[in-house]
């Protein structure tokens, strides 16, 4: 993938955009994160962890932003495990 500066909710925002026209929820970037197979959504779990270690900003946007993502984290994590569990 290219390597453009925005971050994965910023990237899923913009797909979600294009496709819909809307920016998408957390509940649906999750729900086409299950449409991934098994490798993929590995390999997209490691690359959202190297985003969460970098360095977080003081100000009130950036902390507001990395606990978005840490909440995306989670709900996409838990999306892996069930679909890991699925054997899927």
């Amino acid at each position: 993938m290219k390597e453009d500066g925005r971050d994965f909710l910023e990237r899923s925002d913009s797909t979600m955009r294009n496709l819909y026209g809307v920016p998408g929820s957390i509940d649906q970037i999750a729900d086409q994160f299950a449409l991934y197979d098994l490798r993929k959504r590995a390999a997209a779990l490691e690359n959202f962890d190297a985003e969460l270690r970098g360095e977080i900003g003081s100000g009130s946007h950036s902390l507001r932003r990395h606990a978005e993502l840490m909440t995306l984290r989670r709900k996409l994590g838990d999306v892996h495990e069930a679909l890991r569990k699925a054997r899927r």
